[in-house]
């Protein structure tokens, strides 16, 4: 049986760019099943990152069972990010941090 390649939101690209022209190392671990789309980090700070599309209804941005349960399980920085504010906002938080 053929694996499917998980489906990435439309803004996935958009959101890992960002991070990048920032300044974070990102690594897109988006393919890796019941986990988060991006890995992140600046200054010694990591987050998981899981982009969802801010322009879809909210019953198409629901995280998957999966998704949901790695979320809850995860004992450390963990975001739901849905636009390039949310971007700002972590790279903001990462500055008044360091």
């Amino acid at each position: 049986m053929a694996r499917r390649a998980n489906r990435r939101d439309d803004n996935h690209i958009e959101i890992r760019d960002a991070f990048r022209r920032l300044g974070f190392a990102v690594k897109d671990v988006a393919d890796l099943k019941n986990f988060c789309d991006l890995l992140v980090s600046k200054n010694g700070y990591t987050f998981c990152i899981e982009v969802k599309d801010g322009k879809k209804p909210p019953s198409q941005r629901k995280l998957t069972e999966g998704e949901s349960i790695f979320m809850h399980n995860w004992q450390g920085n963990y975001s739901i990010v849905m636009c390039i504010e949310d971007v700002e906002e972590i790279n903001n938080l990462v500055k008044l941090q360091s």
